[in-house]
Order: C-alpha cells, then structure tokens, then sequence
C-alpha cells in the first residue's frame, strides 16, 4: 500500500510539472531539494523543520540562479548560431 502511494505520488508530482515554464520547474526543483537537504540537516541539529525552511529558501534561490545561468547560455548559443548562419 505505502509503494502505492509513493508511486501515485511520484507520478502526480510529474504530470504537474509537465505545464510549467523551465524557470518554474529549475525553481520547484531547487525548493524541493533544498527543503528535503535542509531537513536532514536540521534532524541532525534537532531542528528538522527550522532546517526545511531555510534549505527550501537556499533551494528556491539556487535553482533562480541556475535558471538565469541556463537563460545566459541559451542565449550565447543563439547569438552565435544566428552570427554563423549570417555569415555563411
């Protein structure tokens, strides 16, 4: 029963991503992984809860920035796809 219900919430978790822009996704992702790390950590420090907190805060931050660093990459790429196509 609880792999059930482990399973039907892997799989809602991923349907509802499925409509979400690519700096909504990078920034749930960063949430959830800081918030999950976070709470670890806060166990090991005998606050869990204080520690999902500030790591889902961290997270959602982090995956900010890797998102505006992919947005800059995607960039640089069409730039100088489209300097290569004009030069030809």
């Amino acid at each position: 029963m609880n792999k059930l219900l482990l399973l039907a919430a892997v799989a809602l978790s991923a349907a509802a991503c499925a409509d979400m822009t690519p700096t909504q996704q990078r920034a749930l992702t960063g949430t959830a992984i800081g918030a999950g790390g976070g709470a670890v950590l806060g166990a090991i420090g005998g606050n869990a809860g204080l520690g999902a907190v500030a790591g889902a805060g961290a997270g959602l931050v982090g995956g900010l920035l890797v998102d505006r660093s992919r947005q800059a990459q995607d960039s640089a790429f069409q730039q100088g796809f489209a300097a290569g196509q004009q030069s030809r």
